[in-house]
């Protein structure tokens, strides 16, 4: 059971579609009023809006989503959604597999996402600590960064044992139960934390912390040791150790944790692997150009 929610950890683009309007001279000299430059205007954001609403849905997709599913998902009609599809496809961001008729993310998605890791440089700097950290403690490395209300996981290095966590690129996980949610919480002021995890903190497991009350007491403990934990709290049976990476303004860009069965991050075990996470998140802040807050 916890290897199957390990498992299923996870559930931009710039676009330009056709707008197939006339060119406004033309429009003015049959009469109509310049106002309707607005509405072809309004008509293309829609449009684009619901091509990305799309595009998101099939990346949270694994193995691929049928029109019907996607239409669905996204409340459009077959028809609309169909053709939004086509022009994506045509540029690059989905490709239709027809054997399956499932429509799955394009390689210039992956190219436009790319560009985000890129910009910041944070996965490529943060490799060879994740690969250090995971050769010292023997347990799967991960990088996340912070996404609404949730952690968007950017890179793992995996741990040669045959069971550990693993989380894909771009797989998501809660903010309030996991490693890096925590980690990234605690390094936030109080009121935007509550923002965060809202009115309604859902359990996943009977370790889960549910109040705001109990959060706050956490990160304050997280705070003061330098490094959070999720004890089993967004799945039984794993355990996962994490702290902050933090960018030229002291504030939190990114987390690095360290994540394996309960058996293994032992109570025996949790004081060190945290030091080991802090110590390599200072490291990696270090190597980006930041600083801790109290600096």
């Amino acid at each position: 059971m916890a290897q199957d929610r390990a498992d299923r950890i996870g559930r931009a683009s710039h676009l330009t579609l056709a707008s197939g309007g006339e060119d406004e001279p033309q429009a003015r000299r049959r009469g109509r009023p310049a106002s309707g430059n607005a509405t072809r205007d309004g008509g293309q954001v829609q449009s684009l809006t619901r091509a990305l609403t799309l595009l998101t849905e099939i990346a949270g997709s694994d193995g691929g989503a049928s029109l019907s599913e996607l239409a669905h998902r996204a409340g459009l009609p077959p028809s609309t959604a169909h053709r939004l599809l086509k022009s994506l496809e045509q540029m690059g961001f989905v490709q239709h597999d027809h054997q399956r008729a499932l429509w799955n993310v394009g390689v210039q998605a992956f190219t436009v996402g790319n560009a985000f890791l890129r910009s910041r440089d944070v996965v490529e700097i943060a490799r060879p600590f994740m690969r250090r950290l995971m050769e010292e403690s023997g347990e799967s490395v991960n990088l996340g960064v912070l996404d609404g209300r949730e952690v968007v996981f950017l890179a793992q290095v995996e741990c040669r044992e045959v069971m550990r966590v693993l989380a894909r690129p771009g797989g998501r996980s809660p903010l309030h139960c996991s490693g890096l949610g925590k980690a990234l919480l605690s390094a936030l002021p109080a009121q935007t934390t509550r923002t965060l995890i809202g009115n309604h903190i859902q359990r996943f497991t009977d370790k889960t912390l549910a109040t705001h009350e109990a959060m706050e007491r956490d990160m304050a403990l997280s705070r003061q040791r330098g490094y959070a934990i999720d004890d089993e709290e967004y799945a039984a049976g794993l355990r996962c150790v994490a702290a902050p990476i933090h960018d030229e303004y002291g504030e939190p860009m990114a987390a690095i944790s360290l994540s394996g069965p309960s058996a293994r991050l032992t109570d025996a075990r949790l004081k060190l692997l945290g030091e080991m996470v802090a110590r390599t998140a200072q490291a990696v802040t270090g190597a980006v150009g930041g600083h801790l807050p109290a600096e």
